[in-house]
Protein backbone atom coordinates (compact mmCIF):
# COMPACT_ATOMS: atom_id res chain seq x y z
CA UNK A 1 0.00 0.00 0.00
CA UNK A 2 3.00 2.29 0.51
CA UNK A 3 4.40 2.17 -3.04
CA UNK A 4 2.43 5.06 -4.54
CA UNK A 5 1.32 6.69 -1.32
CA UNK A 6 3.01 10.04 -2.01
CA UNK A 7 1.29 10.27 -5.36
CA UNK A 8 -2.02 9.27 -3.77
CA UNK A 9 -1.65 12.01 -1.19
CA UNK A 10 -0.46 14.55 -3.73
CA UNK A 11 -3.51 14.07 -5.93
CA UNK A 12 -5.93 14.17 -2.97
CA UNK A 13 -7.74 17.44 -2.34
CA UNK A 14 -9.34 16.89 1.08
CA UNK A 15 -8.23 15.14 4.26
CA UNK A 16 -9.82 14.66 7.68
CA UNK A 17 -7.89 13.98 10.90
CA UNK A 18 -9.83 12.40 13.77
CA UNK A 19 -8.70 12.94 17.37
CA UNK A 20 -11.73 13.42 19.65
CA UNK A 21 -10.08 14.13 23.00
CA UNK A 22 -8.55 15.07 25.45
CA UNK A 23 -7.17 18.60 25.44
CA UNK A 24 -3.58 17.49 25.81
CA UNK A 25 -3.96 14.59 23.37
CA UNK A 26 -5.50 16.82 20.71
CA UNK A 27 -2.70 19.35 21.16
CA UNK A 28 -0.01 16.68 20.87
CA UNK A 29 -1.50 15.60 17.54
CA UNK A 30 -1.09 19.04 15.92
CA UNK A 31 2.39 18.37 14.46
CA UNK A 32 0.66 15.93 12.09
CA UNK A 33 -1.45 18.80 10.74
CA UNK A 34 1.52 21.09 10.14
CA UNK A 35 3.67 18.45 8.49
CA UNK A 36 0.88 17.37 6.16
CA UNK A 37 0.27 20.97 5.06
CA UNK A 38 3.98 21.54 4.48
CA UNK A 39 4.20 18.36 2.40
CA UNK A 40 0.96 18.95 0.49
CA UNK A 41 0.28 22.71 0.51
CA UNK A 42 -2.77 22.50 -1.77
CA UNK A 43 -4.54 19.95 0.40
CA UNK A 44 -7.55 21.08 2.42
CA UNK A 45 -7.26 19.62 5.92
CA UNK A 46 -10.12 19.38 8.44
CA UNK A 47 -10.07 18.14 12.03
CA UNK A 48 -12.77 16.27 13.98
CA UNK A 49 -12.87 16.43 17.78
CA UNK A 50 -15.31 16.75 20.65
CA UNK A 51 -16.77 20.17 21.42
CA UNK A 52 -14.78 20.79 24.59
CA UNK A 53 -11.43 20.26 22.82
CA UNK A 54 -12.17 22.35 19.73
CA UNK A 55 -10.41 25.49 20.99
CA UNK A 56 -7.13 23.59 20.86
CA UNK A 57 -7.21 23.56 17.05
CA UNK A 58 -9.42 26.55 16.26
CA UNK A 59 -7.29 29.17 14.56
CA UNK A 60 -4.70 26.65 13.45
CA UNK A 61 -3.32 28.17 10.22
CA UNK A 62 -2.87 24.75 8.61
CA UNK A 63 -6.53 23.75 8.95
CA UNK A 64 -9.52 24.60 6.79
CA UNK A 65 -12.27 23.59 9.22
CA UNK A 66 -12.76 22.18 12.70
CA UNK A 67 -15.68 19.75 12.96
CA UNK A 68 -17.07 19.01 16.41
CA UNK A 69 -19.48 16.64 18.07
CA UNK A 70 -20.94 15.91 21.48
CA UNK A 71 -19.88 12.47 22.69
CA UNK A 72 -23.17 11.75 24.47
CA UNK A 73 -25.68 13.58 22.29
CA UNK A 74 -24.53 13.00 18.70
CA UNK A 75 -25.25 9.59 17.21
CA UNK A 76 -22.45 7.89 15.31
CA UNK A 77 -24.60 7.71 12.16
CA UNK A 78 -25.20 11.46 12.24
CA UNK A 79 -21.44 12.10 12.49
CA UNK A 80 -20.81 9.74 9.57
CA UNK A 81 -23.49 11.51 7.53
CA UNK A 82 -21.84 14.89 8.08
CA UNK A 83 -18.44 13.53 7.14
CA UNK A 84 -19.65 11.80 3.99
CA UNK A 85 -21.13 15.07 2.73
CA UNK A 86 -17.62 16.55 2.72
CA UNK A 87 -16.36 13.78 0.40
CA UNK A 88 -12.92 13.39 1.94
CA UNK A 89 -10.24 11.66 -0.11
CA UNK A 90 -8.27 10.67 3.01
CA UNK A 91 -9.20 10.09 6.65
CA UNK A 92 -6.55 9.61 9.35
CA UNK A 93 -7.81 8.17 12.64
CA UNK A 94 -5.33 9.08 15.39
CA UNK A 95 -7.57 7.75 18.16
CA UNK A 96 -8.51 4.23 17.15
CA UNK A 97 -11.36 3.45 19.51
CA UNK A 98 -14.39 1.45 18.29
CA UNK A 99 -16.41 4.58 17.46
CA UNK A 100 -13.70 6.40 15.50
CA UNK A 101 -12.91 3.18 13.62
CA UNK A 102 -16.56 2.91 12.53
CA UNK A 103 -16.63 6.59 11.54
CA UNK A 104 -13.47 6.13 9.49
CA UNK A 105 -14.68 2.93 7.83
CA UNK A 106 -17.90 4.52 6.60
CA UNK A 107 -16.48 8.00 5.93
CA UNK A 108 -16.49 7.41 2.18
CA UNK A 109 -12.76 8.11 1.90
CA UNK A 110 -10.72 5.91 -0.43
CA UNK A 111 -7.65 6.18 1.80
CA UNK A 112 -8.27 5.39 5.47
CA UNK A 113 -5.25 5.34 7.79
CA UNK A 114 -5.22 4.08 11.36
CA UNK A 115 -3.79 1.80 14.03
CA UNK A 116 -5.03 -1.82 14.07
CA UNK A 117 -6.04 -1.87 17.74
CA UNK A 118 -8.05 -4.87 18.94
CA UNK A 119 -9.52 -6.04 15.68
CA UNK A 120 -10.12 -2.60 14.17
CA UNK A 121 -7.98 -3.22 11.11
CA UNK A 122 -11.18 -3.68 9.08
CA UNK A 123 -11.73 0.10 9.17
CA UNK A 124 -8.52 1.10 7.43
CA UNK A 125 -6.93 0.69 4.01
CA UNK A 126 -3.46 1.50 5.42
CA UNK A 127 -2.36 0.13 8.79
CA UNK A 128 0.25 1.88 10.96
CA UNK A 129 1.98 -0.33 13.57
CA UNK A 130 1.20 1.31 16.94
CA UNK A 131 4.02 2.22 19.31
CA UNK A 132 1.88 3.19 22.27
CA UNK A 133 3.87 2.59 25.44
CA UNK A 134 7.15 3.02 23.57
CA UNK A 135 7.39 6.65 22.44
CA UNK A 136 6.05 10.05 23.43
CA UNK A 137 2.52 10.83 22.28
CA UNK A 138 3.86 13.35 19.73
CA UNK A 139 6.02 10.68 18.11
CA UNK A 140 3.15 8.17 18.28
CA UNK A 141 0.97 10.54 16.23
CA UNK A 142 3.75 11.33 13.76
CA UNK A 143 4.12 7.62 13.05
CA UNK A 144 1.20 7.93 10.62
CA UNK A 145 3.54 9.99 8.44
CA UNK A 146 6.82 8.21 9.20
CA UNK A 147 5.17 4.93 8.22
CA UNK A 148 5.05 6.24 4.64
CA UNK A 149 8.56 7.74 4.82
CA UNK A 150 7.16 11.25 4.70
CA UNK A 151 9.60 13.94 5.78
CA UNK A 152 8.99 15.37 9.27
CA UNK A 153 9.66 19.10 9.24
CA UNK A 154 8.28 19.99 12.67
CA UNK A 155 7.62 18.17 15.93
CA UNK A 156 6.33 21.18 17.88
CA UNK A 157 2.69 21.15 19.06
CA UNK A 158 0.84 24.33 18.09
CA UNK A 159 -1.65 26.22 20.26
CA UNK A 160 -2.66 29.31 18.25
CA UNK A 161 -3.60 32.53 20.05
CA UNK A 162 -5.38 35.57 18.62
CA UNK A 163 -4.45 39.19 19.25
CA UNK A 164 -7.60 39.57 21.37
CA UNK A 165 -6.56 36.71 23.62
CA UNK A 166 -3.07 38.12 24.01
CA UNK A 167 -4.52 41.54 24.88
CA UNK A 168 -6.71 39.84 27.51
CA UNK A 169 -3.58 38.38 29.13
CA UNK A 170 -1.69 41.66 28.85
CA UNK A 171 -4.51 43.48 30.64
CA UNK A 172 -4.50 40.94 33.48
CA UNK A 173 -0.74 41.34 33.94
CA UNK A 174 -0.95 45.14 33.76
CA UNK A 175 -3.87 45.30 36.20
CA UNK A 176 -1.98 43.19 38.75
CA UNK A 177 1.38 44.91 38.12
CA UNK A 178 3.00 41.68 37.01
CA UNK A 179 4.54 42.92 33.75
CA UNK A 180 8.31 42.54 33.71
CA UNK A 181 8.35 40.29 36.78
CA UNK A 182 9.28 36.64 37.15
CA UNK A 183 5.89 34.98 37.32
CA UNK A 184 5.35 31.35 38.24
CA UNK A 185 2.08 29.82 37.13
CA UNK A 186 0.61 27.20 39.47
CA UNK A 187 -1.86 24.71 38.04
CA UNK A 188 -3.34 22.25 40.56
CA UNK A 189 -5.90 20.86 38.11
CA UNK A 190 -6.03 17.40 36.59
CA UNK A 191 -8.57 15.35 34.71
CA UNK A 192 -8.36 12.51 37.24
CA UNK A 193 -8.11 12.95 40.99
CA UNK A 194 -5.27 10.42 40.95
CA UNK A 195 -3.16 12.88 38.91
CA UNK A 196 -3.61 15.75 41.37
CA UNK A 197 -0.94 16.69 43.89
CA UNK A 198 -2.39 17.85 47.21
CA UNK A 199 -3.43 21.53 47.28
CA UNK A 200 -1.73 22.00 50.67
CA UNK A 201 1.49 20.69 49.12
CA UNK A 202 1.14 23.30 46.37
CA UNK A 203 0.69 25.98 49.03
CA UNK A 204 3.79 24.80 50.93
CA UNK A 205 5.75 24.73 47.68
CA UNK A 206 4.80 28.35 46.93
CA UNK A 207 5.94 29.39 50.41
CA UNK A 208 9.26 27.64 49.95
CA UNK A 209 9.90 29.08 46.48
CA UNK A 210 8.99 32.58 47.66
CA UNK A 211 11.40 32.33 50.58
CA UNK A 212 14.25 31.57 48.19
CA UNK A 213 13.72 34.12 45.44
CA UNK A 214 11.91 37.12 44.00
CA UNK A 215 8.86 35.56 42.34
CA UNK A 216 5.19 36.29 41.75
CA UNK A 217 2.55 33.56 41.59
CA UNK A 218 -0.52 33.20 39.38
CA UNK A 219 -3.04 30.47 40.23
CA UNK A 220 -4.78 28.71 37.35
CA UNK A 221 -8.07 26.86 37.48
CA UNK A 222 -10.69 25.45 35.14
CA UNK A 223 -14.23 24.08 35.43
CA UNK A 224 -14.81 22.62 38.90
CA UNK A 225 -11.38 23.67 40.17
CA UNK A 226 -11.99 27.14 41.56
CA UNK A 227 -12.23 25.97 45.18
CA UNK A 228 -8.85 24.25 44.96
CA UNK A 229 -7.22 27.44 43.72
CA UNK A 230 -8.85 29.46 46.51
CA UNK A 231 -7.65 26.93 49.10
CA UNK A 232 -4.09 27.36 47.88
CA UNK A 233 -4.44 31.13 47.98
CA UNK A 234 -5.68 31.04 51.58
CA UNK A 235 -2.79 28.88 52.74
CA UNK A 236 0.19 30.81 51.44
CA UNK A 237 2.19 33.56 53.09
CA UNK A 238 2.56 35.61 49.93
CA UNK A 239 0.18 37.48 47.67
CA UNK A 240 -1.00 35.30 44.79
CA UNK A 241 -3.13 36.21 41.81
CA UNK A 242 -6.14 34.10 40.86
CA UNK A 243 -7.01 34.12 37.18
CA UNK A 244 -10.62 34.99 36.31
CA UNK A 245 -12.96 32.59 34.56
CA UNK A 246 -11.53 32.17 31.07
CA UNK A 247 -11.92 30.38 27.80
CA UNK A 248 -9.27 27.79 27.01
CA UNK A 249 -7.63 30.25 24.62
CA UNK A 250 -7.57 33.02 27.22
CA UNK A 251 -6.02 30.62 29.71
CA UNK A 252 -3.39 29.80 27.11
CA UNK A 253 -2.59 33.48 26.66
CA UNK A 254 -2.16 33.86 30.44
CA UNK A 255 0.08 30.80 30.53
CA UNK A 256 2.19 32.27 27.74
CA UNK A 257 2.89 35.35 29.87
CA UNK A 258 4.30 33.25 32.74
CA UNK A 259 8.02 32.75 33.24
CA UNK A 260 7.48 29.19 34.48
CA UNK A 261 4.62 26.77 35.11
CA UNK A 262 4.35 24.11 37.81
CA UNK A 263 1.50 21.77 36.99
CA UNK A 264 -0.08 18.39 37.40
CA UNK A 265 -0.33 16.27 34.25
CA UNK A 266 -3.15 18.12 32.48
CA UNK A 267 -4.19 20.11 29.44
CA UNK A 268 -2.75 23.41 30.76
CA UNK A 269 0.61 21.69 31.27
CA UNK A 270 0.72 20.70 27.59
CA UNK A 271 -0.52 24.12 26.47
CA UNK A 272 2.22 25.91 28.42
CA UNK A 273 4.88 23.54 27.07
CA UNK A 274 3.68 24.12 23.50
CA UNK A 275 3.97 27.88 24.10
CA UNK A 276 7.61 27.37 25.15
CA UNK A 277 6.94 28.27 28.80
CA UNK A 278 9.45 26.26 30.90
CA UNK A 279 7.22 23.72 32.59
CA UNK A 280 7.57 21.37 35.54
CA UNK A 281 5.11 18.47 35.27
CA UNK A 282 4.11 16.53 38.39
CA UNK A 283 3.44 12.86 37.63
CA UNK A 284 2.22 9.69 39.29
CA UNK A 285 -0.25 7.34 37.59
CA UNK A 286 0.70 8.43 34.06
CA UNK A 287 3.99 7.96 32.24
CA UNK A 288 5.99 11.19 31.76
CA UNK A 289 8.17 9.54 29.11
CA UNK A 290 5.03 9.17 26.97
CA UNK A 291 2.88 12.07 28.17
CA UNK A 292 5.24 14.57 29.78
CA UNK A 293 5.65 18.21 28.72
CA UNK A 294 7.17 17.95 25.26
CA UNK A 295 10.35 19.81 24.42
CA UNK A 296 13.80 20.57 25.71
CA UNK A 297 12.78 23.43 28.03
CA UNK A 298 10.79 21.25 30.42
CA UNK A 299 11.25 18.74 33.23
CA UNK A 300 9.03 16.41 35.22
CA UNK A 301 9.04 14.94 38.70
CA UNK A 302 7.48 11.98 40.48
CA UNK A 303 7.92 9.84 43.59
CA UNK A 304 10.59 7.43 42.38
CA UNK A 305 10.41 5.45 45.64
CA UNK A 306 7.21 3.68 44.52
CA UNK A 307 6.84 0.63 42.31
CA UNK A 308 3.21 1.31 41.35
CA UNK A 309 3.91 4.33 39.13
CA UNK A 310 2.36 4.51 35.65
CA UNK A 311 -0.65 2.43 36.72
CA UNK A 312 -3.02 4.62 34.66
CA UNK A 313 -5.73 4.12 37.28
CA UNK A 314 -8.41 6.78 37.69
CA UNK A 315 -9.24 5.33 41.10
CA UNK A 316 -6.48 4.27 43.48
CA UNK A 317 -7.01 1.31 45.85
CA UNK A 318 -4.07 2.27 48.11
CA UNK A 319 -4.70 5.94 48.85
CA UNK A 320 -3.12 7.66 45.85
CA UNK A 321 0.30 7.43 47.49
CA UNK A 322 2.14 8.55 44.34
CA UNK A 323 0.72 12.00 45.04
CA UNK A 324 0.17 12.05 48.81
CA UNK A 325 3.72 10.86 49.50
CA UNK A 326 5.44 13.09 46.93
CA UNK A 327 7.29 15.58 49.12
CA UNK A 328 7.48 19.32 48.69
CA UNK A 329 11.26 19.04 48.90
CA UNK A 330 11.44 16.73 45.89
CA UNK A 331 9.23 19.01 43.79
CA UNK A 332 11.17 22.09 44.95
CA UNK A 333 14.45 20.46 43.85
CA UNK A 334 12.91 19.70 40.45
CA UNK A 335 11.87 23.35 40.11
CA UNK A 336 15.43 24.47 40.85
CA UNK A 337 16.57 22.13 38.08
CA UNK A 338 14.02 23.73 35.74
CA UNK A 339 15.43 27.18 36.50
CA UNK A 340 19.01 26.06 35.87
CA UNK A 341 18.00 24.32 32.65
CA UNK A 342 16.52 27.54 31.30
CA UNK A 343 19.15 30.03 32.39
CA UNK A 344 20.40 32.04 29.44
Amino acid sequence: MCVNIFQRFNTASTLLIIKPRAIGDVLLSTPVIENLKLLFPLMKIDFLCENFAADVVRGNPFLRNVLTFNKKQDATLSIISRIRKNKYDIVIDLFGNPRTAIITRWSGANIRIGFPFRGRAYAYTDLVPPRGGEVHNVEFNLDVLKHFNFQINSTSPLFPLSDAEKIFADNFFIKNKLSGKTVIGINASGGWYTKKWNVNSFANLINRIYAGGNFEFVLFWGPGEYDDAVTIQKNVKVTTYLIPKTTLKEMGALLERCSYLISNDSGPMHIAASLKVPTLGIFGPTNPHLQGPYGEHHVWVRNEQLDCLECNLTKCPIGNVCMTELSVGVVYSAFQHLIKKNKK
